[in-house]
């Protein structure tokens, strides 16, 4: 089993950053991809950005330039930097990492980021 524990988020304006962190403990060895999606009120979860094995990233077009995702190995700890946010990146952000081979997911509780206008 693999557990994420998510930290950060908060309320920022247009404009501004947040980072939001992500820590895995457990049977991280067992961790394939690792990363962040989100979900806004009404709408379905969607990637964000995410991380694979091998350190291969991968962003969603509406975060490109913007995001960055980062990671720490010895920490087993996944970052998202977030600039120039706007009130559409509001939404309650979730760590997800999947495990090799069977692709089974694991989540995080969830932390909220809302952007003002």
């Amino acid at each position: 089993q693999v557990q994420l524990v998510e930290s950060g988020g908060g309320l920022v304006q247009a404009g501004g950053s947040l980072r939001v962190s992500c820590t895995a403990s457990g049977n991280i060895f067992i961790i394939n991809n690792m990363g962040w999606y989100r979900q806004a009120p009404g709408k379905q979860r969607e990637l964000v950005a995410i991380i694979t094995r091998g350190g291969n990233m991968n962003y969603a077009d509406s975060v490109k330039g913007r995001f960055t995702l980062s990671r720490d190995t010895a920490k087993s700890t996944v970052y998202l930097e977030m600039g120039s946010l706007k009130p559409e990146d509001t939404a309650v952000y979730y760590c997800y990492a999947d495990r090799v081979v069977t692709a089974i997911p694991y989540w995080g509780q969830g932390t909220q980021v809302t952007v003002s206008s």
